[in-house]
């Protein structure tokens, strides 16, 4: 099982491809696609929807895996991450991709053991479970938990243990 892994964000969206197999799971890819503050966020929104569907057809993921919208304070954050969050999807779509998505909490407690976990924990989870040599940054190690979190959810899901949400 491969996923593409995607924790959506117009200027920092973190990304990673997850494959698991026989019970383990290694990271194939991760990174960041940086988009400029100069950039309008039109333009940030191609730059996403193209590289996620250039890694797309290196990778050859099945499936694809989010955040989901979490809460947020300010109306101008939610709509700006809505908006990454659709271009993110629209990549995953147009290439046939089924898309979950989990509550960051799940995302915390399947990588660290408690959903209120810090993105420093996050990442050195990360760091331990796929045996990675160097620790990603914040947003590549969000993307690579959810990757982690899909696929596990994915293995239950085989067992016979409900718990995914296909949007």
């Amino acid at each position: 099982m491969r996923v593409l892994a995607i924790d959506a964000s117009l200027r920092n969206c973190g990304v990673a491809i997850v494959d698991g197999e026989n019970g383990k799971s290694r990271a194939l890819f991760f990174g960041t696609i940086h988009n400029a503050r100069s950039l309008k966020s039109s333009a940030c929104l191609v730059a996403i929807r193209d590289e996620l569907t250039r890694l797309i057809r290196e990778h050859e993921p099945e499936s694809c895996s989010l955040e989901s919208i979490i809460y947020v304070q300010s109306y101008k954050t939610a709509i700006l991450l809505g908006a990454a969050r659709g271009a993110a999807i629209l990549a995953a779509a147009e290439n046939g991709l089924p898309v979950f998505e989990y509550p960051p909490t799940r995302i915390k407690q399947a990588t660290v053991g408690r959903g209120g976990a810090g993105k420093n924990q996050v990442a050195f989870m990360v760091r331990a479970l796929l045996g990675l040599t160097v620790t990603p940054e914040a947003d590549a190690a969000d993307a690579l938990a959810i990757g982690l979190t899909h696929v596990r959810a994915q293995e239950a899901t085989r067992m016979g243990i409900p718990g995914t949400k296909q949007i």
